[in-house]
């Protein structure tokens, strides 16, 4: 239990963030949601007792998720939250790409684009924010940055992805009261 509240994980990729911060802190979140079909074996085998959802969820299926008022983390949730939802729950998402210095790295594969920029950033970095109606707009809690010395986006990804489990420690350890 996270701040004497629940703990809701959601992702759409493997899981593997979610195993590798559960480990790390000694505490597996509440529910874990992915919008993978069931049976997909990309899905982490750290991952358990995992709770499937739509591929593309309504605002009417996250207020039925979120019914308790948990605190929701998303780890690679590649679908766009509601506004509303949003508005009415404690989300938390991580975005490998440092949207508070460059705003033009929100939405999708923000690694990718640091090497399609002409004249690309000279810090790297990673930031968790609330989620808000918008995407990858809400307000920045936590930013680690850098320097860009990546010379191919694996290993960018690598390190951020490195970054990102680190940040998620942090912020549990010390920005929520982890029980």
């Amino acid at each position: 239990m996270i701040d004497n509240r629940r703990w809701i994980a959601m992702f759409s990729h493997t899981g593997s963030e979610i195993v590798n911060i559960s480990n790390r802190l000694g505490i597996t979140p509440d529910t874990i949601i992915t919008n993978n079909q069931p049976g997909t074996d990309t899905i982490h085998e750290g991952i358990r007792d995992v709770v499937y959802t739509k591929s593309k969820p309504v605002a009417e299926d996250y207020e039925t998720l979120f019914e308790d008022d948990p605190i929701v983390t998303l780890h690679g949730w590649m679908r766009i939250v509601p506004g509303s939802v949003c508005d009415n729950h404690e989300i938390y998402n991580l975005h490998p790409g440092l949207i508070d210095d460059y705003p033009e790295l929100k939405g999708k594969d923000p690694q990718q684009q640091v090497f399609d920029m002409l004249n690309p950033p000279a810090h790297v970095g990673c930031v968790i924010h609330r989620a808000t109606a918008r995407l990858d707009d809400g307000p920045v809690i936590m930013s680690r940055r850098v320097v860009n010395h990546y010379t191919t986006p694996n290993m960018l990804i690598k390190a951020l992805h490195e970054m990102a489990g680190d940040m998620w420690i942090d912020f549990f350890e010390n920005r929520l009261y982890v029980q």
